[in-house]
């Protein structure tokens, strides 16, 4: 009989790569949100693949970045501290662009990490001109690459072999059914934030947080009351749009992706209220649940 294998992988690199889009894809289940919007993953967010043998965690972490304020700080702590607490770094670039400035400021993080790297070129999808860049680019540290696409699957399953190939030894860290650490909150109010981001323009996405008042499961339905924080009263204005359309459009949306999500009829209430400068508060940014780190 195999030995089981099991290990924590974090998965790095720039804003909207496609980190959170892989993710879903190796889990094979929706637990982190998308959008064409940059910086959408906030939170370190554990993803659990069990199989026969192995079980691999992985950590889906916000996009590493130069920070313009708190909250960017913030992530891009978040990010770095992952790298160094994991058994191996899957570090995520976009096939369709060639190496960049932000990439030699990942490279360098990884470098004093220490940590064994896979470069993981994604998006071929989109397209190809970066992928020969990045294949010499990792040739230079012995890293090994491979080349994917997170939407449409083709080459995840090399991936999956070559990341249990750095995989020590282990045991099962979490039960076989569970496919994320965290609690159908915290998903619930990243789905009506993924909404947000899909449904709003420049003005709203990182001014946007949401969080979950209240829950209450009655025998047939599920009522749950979010509310959406925006920095500045027009942009509550534009997140309610005219006659409440906007945040109805949302409403709509977020509560299907909730149905799914909790598998039974929802109730969704959602209003907006204004919290200035809420990035840039350290407590602010506690209260709604951003991880801080201390130090």
């Amino acid at each position: 009989m195999n030995e089981h294998k099991s290990g924590f992988v974090a998965i790095v690199g720039r804003p909207n790569v496609g980190k959170s889009t892989l993710m879903n894809a190796l889990v094979g289940e929706k637990i982190a949100i998308t959008s064409p919007t940059a910086q959408t993953t906030r939170n370190r967010l554990k993803g659990i693949l069990t199989l026969e043998n192995a079980q691999i965690i992985f950590v889906d972490t916000p996009g590493i970045h130069k920070p313009h304020h708190l909250l960017g700080q913030v992530l891009v702590k978040n990010a770095t501290t992952a790298i160094q607490s994991v058994d191996l770094v899957l570090w995520v670039v976009d096939a369709s662009v060639s190496l960049g400035r932000g990439d030699h400021f990942i490279a360098d993080i990884l470098v004093k990490s220490k940590q064994p790297v896979i470069v993981g070129i994604n998006k071929l999808d989109l397209g190809t001109q970066g992928v020969t860049s990045y294949q010499e680019f990792s040739e230079q540290y012995q890293w090994r690459s491979l080349t994917f696409s997170a939407v449409t699957k083709a080459g995840l399953l090399e991936l999956q072999s070559t990341i249990l190939e750095h995989l020590p030894t282990g045991p099962q860290y979490y039960p076989p059914d569970l496919v994320t650490d965290q609690p159908e909150r915290f998903i619930m109010a990243e789905l009506i934030r993924e909404q947000v981001l899909l449904h709003t323009r420049e003005e709203i996405p990182h001014a946007v947080a949401v969080v979950i008042e209240r829950v209450i499961e009655e025998t047939k339905i599920t009522k749950v009351y979010a509310c959406i924080c925006v920095e500045r009263m027009s942009q509550k204005g534009i997140l309610i749009g005219k006659h409440g359309s906007m945040l109805k459009q949302i409403g709509v949306m977020a509560r299907e992706q909730i149905q799914k999500l909790l598998m039974g009829k929802i109730y969704l209430e959602l209003f907006v209220k204004v919290e200035p400068q809420w990035r840039s508060s350290r407590s602010q940014l506690a209260e709604l649940g951003y991880e801080i780190e201390s130090g």
